[in-house]
């Protein structure tokens, strides 16, 4: 699967508060057979999506229609539990290209950065903020810029900067993965091996 350049991203949220949320609640393992990667988004939070037969739960928030948008703002400690790389898959497939916590479990965080999704780990006074503005107005945007490490929202312009890796940033920004990236370092690395000679 390709990775998309990551550009500066608006988008309105789809709000998560709840904490601890681990991979298998993102992706249960029934549904991790699959070889590819494509596909995993239908059955993302499918035993909260879902009761029992297969029928819409209409209290959990991605089947409200209040809520819609590319950044799923969570709860704190998003992606504990297993290392399974299949709920960065899930959340990228369903649509979702940014996700902001106050905190994330490690290796969640590495696997989403390796998928083309954007991890934005944000104060836990500016989460809250966050789902306050939302819960009061559903079409509360946010913009994600990826190039000044900024997280800003638009109603009222409040906002934080994040970290992330220079390497990482650069792949996201360039729609590099770790193969793109050698590659696109081709001169650099004939020139080096050249000066060996």
């Amino acid at each position: 699967m390709p990775v998309e350049k990551f550009e500066t991203l608006i988008s309105a949220c789809v709000p998560l508060p709840i904490e601890n949320v681990d991979t298998d609640q993102i992706i249960p393992a029934r549904f991790l057979k699959a070889t590819t990667r494509d596909g995993f988004g239908k059955n993302l939070f499918y035993d909260w999506r879902y009761r029992a037969g297969g029928l819409p739960n209409p209290d959990f928030v991605l089947n409200s229609p209040r809520y819609s948008g590319q950044i799923l703002v969570a709860g704190k400690n998003f992606g504990s539990g297993s290392s399974r790389e299949h709920a960065a898959w899930a959340l990228h497939d369903y649509g979702f290209k940014v996700v902001v916590s106050s905190f994330f479990a490690d290796i969640f965080k590495s696997n989403a950065l390796n998928n083309g999704l954007l991890p934005v780990q944000v104060s836990e006074p500016f989460a809250s903020r966050l789902f306050k503005a939302i819960d009061n107005d559903p079409e509360t945007k946010l913009m994600v810029d990826l190039e000044n490490q900024q997280i800003t929202l638009m109603a009222d312009g409040s906002g934080e900067g994040f970290e992330i890796s220079a390497y990482k940033k650069k792949c996201l920004l360039n729609g590099y993965d770790d193969i793109d990236y050698l590659l696109s370092r081709e001169p650099d690395i004939i020139a080096w091996e050249g000066r060996r000679d």
